[in-house]
């Protein structure tokens, strides 16, 4: 299975959005996460990132009898290659972009079930801003939106920090004239 068919579900995807920012978490601290799917759900979502390298035990640990193991995101192997976008139809990006947005629903319904949400205290934003832009001013954007992110995601857990998502998407909604 490649990273493409490995990433395009959204369970697959909220996991590995839960591991990001060098997360160990366990499956049990992942179901937590993800209540709407079963527990043979999760486990077996879980196996395949593990097999395919996307995901990693980092340790294991006895606990009343039975190994818990804390998985680590492999980042580097969760990524859609660009060999791999520029090959995708049509209909692949439909695919992935649905299977993106369920997820992103998902966890935003996730987040206001939580007993203290407060999208206003916690910046809660979701704004469409409809922009003039040449290829580029898109890619000098797209740069700008790089240098300010990267950095970011090497940040750790701390008592102080809560891990947010972040989800740019960008693309023309009416073709330039020609």
């Amino acid at each position: 299975m490649d990273s493409l068919e490995l990433l395009a579900h959204p369970i697959r995807l909220r996991i590995v959005h839960a591991m990001g920012g060098g997360r160990l978490l366990t499956t049990a601290q992942l179901r937590a996460r993800i209540p709407e799917a079963s527990k043979a759900t999760v486990y077996r979502h879980i196996n395949l990132l593990v097999a395919s390298g996307i995901l990693e035990v980092a340790e294991e640990r006895r606990v009343r009898g039975a190994v818990e193991r804390h998985y680590r995101l492999r980042q580097d192997r969760a990524v859609v290659g660009s060999e791999m976008v520029r090959s995708l139809t049509p209909d692949d990006h439909r695919q992935a972009f649905a299977t993106a947005m369920t997820a992103l629903l998902a966890e935003f319904n996730a987040y206001l079930d939580r007993e203290r949400a407060d999208p206003v205290a916690d910046q809660v934003g979701y704004r469409q801003h409809a922009l003039w832009l040449s290829p580029e001013e898109l890619g000098e954007l797209i740069g700008e939106l790089r240098a300010a992110i990267v950095p970011r995601m090497a940040n750790r857990p701390s008592p102080e920090r809560a891990q947010h998502l972040l989800s740019p998407i960008h693309f023309p909604v009416e073709a330039p004239p020609g």
